[in-house]
């Protein structure tokens, strides 16, 4: 499915000017059942059974992410990870709305302090698109609102006066939504904290919406380095010459590109998919960061793989792949206990069998 078959409230097709546009991309994100329904091509009753799952958990998607779903695949790997699901109200393993406690480790509002030597803020609630196997799912019957300076500067302060402090992780939401002088002045009033050594933005933007990734946003950023970017690839369709060209911005201009997957069953849990994944990465020179063991949140455990199947997944992956594709593969736990390595038994036999 291309740009082309995509209307928006019904219009005429968009022009590439405006496709291009991230700003035109975020206006009209399909976030309403009429709409999706217009996009399926079928009538509003058939989606109906959809209306109670976004009224726990809105839905948003932007046209392009839109546009790489093969609409006619129920399955498709795209579609599960942004359109809406009933199995997110009607299937549960027990999940929770906080499985790593982020609430209890927030010393000020918006600011997760779970290991001594960084810490994560959250800077705004809202995203470009919303992926259904979020782990801050808890956060989306807020309103979407523009950040507080007020709250950002409770962040900033708390940062100053926590000398441990020499990494800090700006997340979200989805921070390259907010205000490019807003963000600009958040990320200098961090560099500027004599403790602070590095920042790392977390964001999904290259994937879905990576006309985002503009010059003069890279430019902006560059003047904050050492600046990591953490972005979240979890299929290759999502490796388009777009995500492509929007890697390669943030990667000229300086900045090293980390990805963190998540585990999902039926979007990457073969060792196929999580190969073509791997080499893709490879090949528009973003690192295989993380491998994550889908976190158990309550709203996302149909999208839940066992541990078993995952280092199934790893052990052929690290038998037969570049070591320079290879992520770890790791849970996260609450409490600071950080991500736990999975790795397999047998792969640990074999290191005692050389000892």
């Amino acid at each position: 499915m291309g740009k082309a078959s995509v209307k928006i409230d019904h219009k005429e097709d968009v022009s590439t000017k405006e496709w291009n546009n991230w700003k035109w991309q975020f206006k009209n994100r399909i976030h309403t059942l009429p709409q999706l329904a217009g996009v399926l091509g079928v009538p509003v009753e058939d989606i109906e059974k959809y209306r109670r799952v976004i009224k726990t958990y809105p839905f948003s998607v932007t046209p392009y992410y839109l546009s790489l779903i093969d609409l006619t695949d129920e399955n498709d790997p795209i579609r599960l990870q942004c359109l809406p699901d009933t199995g997110e109200i009607d299937f549960s393993l027990g999940g929770v709305d906080d499985p790593l406690e982020e609430e209890r480790d927030m010393p000020v509002p918006g600011l997760v302090h779970r290991y001594p030597d960084r810490c994560l803020t959250m800077v705004t609630n809202v995203c470009a698109t919303y992926c259904r196997h979020c782990n801050r799912k808890r956060m989306w019957g807020k309103p979407e609102a523009k950040p507080s300076k007020e709250n950002l500067q409770r962040m900033i302060d708390y940062v100053s006066r926590t000398g441990k402090i020499r990494e800090v992780i700006v997340s979200g939401g989805d921070p390259l939504t907010v205000n490019p002088e807003t963000l600009d002045w958040f990320l200098g009033s961090l560099k500027s904290i004599p403790h602070v050594e590095v920042l790392r933005i977390g964001s999904r933007i290259p994937i879905v919406m990576p006309m985002r990734i503009t010059p003069d946003l890279c430019a902006m950023l560059r003047g904050h380095r050492p600046l990591w970017f953490v972005t979240q690839f979890n299929h290759p369709k999502e490796i388009t010459p777009e995500a492509a060209k929007a890697c390669e911005m943030l990667l000229e201009a300086g900045i090293p590109v980390l990805n963190q997957s998540v585990l999902l069953r039926g979007v990457n849990d073969s060792c196929e998919a999580m190969r073509d994944l791997l080499y893709g990465l490879q090949r528009i020179s973003v690192k295989p960061y993380y491998l994550f063991q889908c976190e158990p949140v309550k709203g996302t455990d149909h999208f839940r793989v066992s541990i078993r199947k995952g280092m199934e997944v790893m052990e052929k992956l690290w038998r037969n792949t570049s070591g320079i594709c290879v992520p770890g593969y790791v849970v996260d736990l609450p409490g600071g206990k950080g991500k736990v390595p999975l790795q397999p038994f047998s792969m640990l036999s074999t290191v005692r069998d050389l000892t």
